[in-house]
């Protein structure tokens, strides 16, 4: 389990259009948002993923670089971005299936072909969201076993904004005894 306030897994991934994702190296002013979402099968990431590009300048005027990554490759990723048509968004794939594991994210299996008509990879990772300091510490998460209700985006730029102008801590960083 990550722990808010302290470092998060290594992150390196390929984008399709902005070089090599470090996490690291980011270099966000204030946050690195992370959406991972569970590939080209689920019509819901498509839809989550179109939200997010829309609101990616909103994010950036608070300071806080924006990524979508999956564990699907590059082909299907190139086919998400067709679908969403969202060149701003920067979106990361072949997450490795261990690194996802290193971050919390659930796995699932495939179940054949989805609603939308197309497979689902033999093992991808379920949705999160994480917001991570420029010092790689953990700011937010959220993490999920289904693809359902996720965190809006609308409501984390309203979170960052309290959390910027306030000084707010990450919560949740107590691990001693209870």
């Amino acid at each position: 389990m990550l722990i808010p306030r302290q470092a998060t897994p290594a992150l390196t991934v390929p984008t399709l259009n902005h070089g090599t994702f470090d996490l690291s190296a980011d270099g966000a002013d204030h946050f690195t948002l992370l959406v991972f979402y569970r590939g080209l099968h689920c019509p819901i990431c498509m839809k989550y993923l179109l939200e997010l590009s829309r609101l990616v300048p909103e994010f950036e005027k608070r300071g806080v670089k924006v990524i979508a990554l999956s564990s699907d490759t590059k082909e299907r990723t190139d086919q998400m971005a067709d679908k969403i048509n969202a060149p701003g968004l920067r979106m990361g794939y072949g997450l490795e299936l261990n690194v996802a594991r290193q971050w919390g994210l659930y796995i699932s299996t495939s179940r054949g072909l989805t609603s939308i008509g197309i497979e689902e990879p033999a093992l991808f990772s379920e949705p999160a969201v994480y917001i991570v300091r420029p010092d790689t510490t953990l700011y937010y998460g959220a993490v999920q076993t289904m693809p359902f209700a996720r965190p809006n985006f609308a409501d984390l730029l309203g979170a960052i904004d309290f959390a910027l102008a306030k000084n707010y801590p990450a919560r949740g960083e107590y691990t001693g005894a209870v």
